[in-house]
């Protein structure tokens, strides 16, 4: 008989978040993979669980995987856990239940912890229709194309973030979706230092951008999806000051300036003032 194979959700800060029965399936399995074996050394040695650990990655799958297979052909169980959380969300593992699954062996899932869905129970954003994008793409021009590509997403948004690319990745949304989205910023959940900010984009950038310490730890954005009242009353703002500046400045520089003072996206913004500017001058 082949053995089983655990996915096991462990806490993503506070120790306390473990259930009994991942505890008592890491105690009991014959051996564990682990994302970062020093990292979940230090988990299994608070619960004083000595199973022994080998090391599961992505990019070393395939010779992994084959470790793992042999222990479960020889009738070991095995569980497999992520550096925090549930596995396989933005975690590895996928590869390896996907070949489990297709090799019939038994795949048991032990729900806990989840970054995406605490942070979105305490964001105050409908929850009943959502979807998760994990990290967004670190260059910026690769960063907003896929922006650009959820703009009319109308389920709520989830994401991923580094704190060094944060302030960044919220200018993107403000440039992209509008000033006046709503965003809810999670960090460092379950954590000593857990904050939870609400408000538009253009009342977060600033917020984060001026205080380091909203910079660090582990991050989880939950922004609105599409709402054509939001995204109208945005348009409007920008078409208003747009025309006040085209009074007074060129066509680019006055996109430019208003895509600053409304959070709007700067082609959009000079497509549209390249319009008024004709409507004004058919008109004269």
């Amino acid at each position: 008989m082949t053995g089983t194979l655990y996915v096991v959700a462990t806490p993503i800060g506070n120790m306390g978040d473990i259930s009994a029965r991942a505890i008592e399936v890491l105690t009991a399995v014959d051996l564990i993979a682990a994302e970062d074996t020093r990292h979940s050394g230090r988990l299994l040695g608070h619960f004083q669980i000595t199973t022994p650990l080998v090391a599961y990655h992505d990019h070393g799958a395939e010779a992994q995987g084959e470790r793992i297979f042999a222990a479960l052909d020889a009738g070991k169980d095995v569980a497999l856990i992520s550096d925090a959380g549930t596995p396989l969300v933005s975690d590895p593992g996928y590869r390896l239940v996907r070949s489990a699954r297709l090799k019939a062996y038994k795949v048991v899932p032990l729900p806990g912890a989840c970054a995406a869905i605490t942070a979105l129970s305490a964001a105050g954003l409908p929850s009943d229709r959502f979807c998760f994008e994990g990290f967004l793409p670190a260059k910026q021009s690769q960063r907003r194309k896929a922006l650009e590509g959820l703009l009319t997403e109308t389920r709520t948004l989830i994401f991923y973030e580094a704190p060094h690319r944060i302030v960044a990745t919220l200018d993107d949304l403000c440039e992209v979706f509008g000033a006046a989205r709503e965003v809810t910023l999670a960090r460092e959940l379950s954590k000593t230092y857990e904050t939870i900010l609400s408000g538009s984009l253009g009342e977060l950038v600033l917020q984060v951008s001026s205080d380091p310490n909203q910079q660090k730890g582990e991050m989880v954005l939950v922004v609105r999806g599409f709402d054509g009242v939001v995204e109208s009353a945005q348009a409007m703002e920008e078409q208003r000051v747009l025309s006040l500046l085209l009074a007074d400045l060129p066509v680019k520089q006055a996109a430019t300036l208003a895509a600053k003072i409304t959070g709007g996206q700067r082609n959009a913004l000079y497509k549209m003032a390249l319009a008024l500017k004709q409507d004004s001058q058919a008109g004269a």
